[in-house]
């Protein structure tokens, strides 16, 4: 008898409902949390929904059925799988590298998909506490070494983009008699392009990986400098940890509404051109980088505060030599 190679993926030769089949317009609470994690990771890297679809190469369409939690069935059946095999989801669909090798024998790969296997079980039956204690034990341990001096010589100026961190930046190097870098800047350079240009030439991907080559080569040209980041640096852990490594990280916050007044002002509105929710999308970018945002050393609130206010609140809060 002829078997069906994909019989769990190929959703016309099984027209089985889920065994938790709901009744018709009932969204499924799986598939509305997978919405909605996709809709924060979205926020966290300032993507708009055009700009996921394109890069992601599908319909906006589509991309919003997913958000809102009427994705395609077949997630729903490979969770069953993935249940019926006792692990999580994520265990499933991790990119891991783990094919046999041409003996038969599992090799490097496959060791690193068993032990990707179990770390990520371990880890899904942590409480949140717990989970967090080994996320800073990991970037400690991972991180590159940098004492505690060299560390505070830099200053790492983290937030939304309108938060006012280029502005406090220049201000404090110059009160502070060091450079000011702006890591913007340093990625075009990096790119040798806009970053317009890298976003709509290259995506996504590519801009990250500038971002990081950008700021490894400010960290080994600068030991002392104020360096300003962009907003959605925090999204990408392995170039976040770098900066936290490396750097002593100051949260620059400010209301919802000013950071807009301040945005507007730059005439500069992206992620939300066009977008007639843009509050709403602020909102919900500043709600997902929080808790990243709240990783930093310190934190300083601009509301309602002029520059010279600002400057002398942020150096309140830098350490002072031994």
């Amino acid at each position: 008898m002829r078997r069906d190679p994909e019989p769990l993926l190929n959703i016309k030769a099984n027209a089985e409902a889920p065994a938790d089949a709901r009744p018709p317009g009932e969204r499924d609470p799986y598939l509305t949390h997978l919405g909605e994690r996709i809709r924060s990771l979205r926020a966290t890297r300032g993507m708009s929904r055009k700009d996921l679809a394109r890069g992601a190469g599908v319909s906006e369409r589509y991309l919003a059925n997913l958000e809102t939690g009427t994705g395609n069935a077949s997630v729903l059946l490979l969770r069953q799988v993935a249940g019926a095999l006792d692990v999580p989801l994520p265990v499933v669909l991790a990119e891991v590298d783990g094919h046999a090798d041409p003996a038969g024998q599992e090799g490097q790969g496959g060791h690193r998909a068993a032990e990707f296997s179990q770390l990520v079980q371990w880890l899904a039956q942590l409480p949140a506490g717990d989970l967090a204690r080994v996320r800073e034990a990991a970037r400690h341990a991972l991180s590159p070494s940098e004492s505690r001096d060299a560390r505070r010589r830099r200053i790492a100026l983290i937030g939304l983009r309108g938060a006012g961190k280029s502005t406090l930046g220049r201000a404090l190097a110059a009160a502070e008699d060091i450079p000011f870098i702006e890591l913007n800047a340093a990625i075009e350079q990096e790119a040798g392009a806009s970053l317009s240009e890298i976003h709509s030439l290259y995506g996504q991907a590519a801009y990250r990986r500038y971002e990081m080559r950008a700021l490894e080569r400010v960290l080994r040209e600068h030991d002392t400098m104020v360096l300003a980041t962009p907003g959605s640096l925090v999204s990408e852990p392995a170039t976040f940890n770098l900066l936290l490594s490396r750097c002593y990280t100051v949260w620059v916050r400010t209301s919802p509404e000013e950071h807009m007044a301040r945005v507007v002002a730059q005439g500069d509105m992206r992620p939300m051109e066009g977008n007639r929710e843009a509050m709403t999308d602020l909102r919900r970018i500043l709600q997902a980088r929080t808790p990243l945002y709240s990783r930093a050393d310190v934190s300083i609130d601009t509301s309602g505060q002029d520059a010279d206010s600002s400057l002398r609140a942020l150096r309140a809060q830098l350490p002072h030599a031994d």
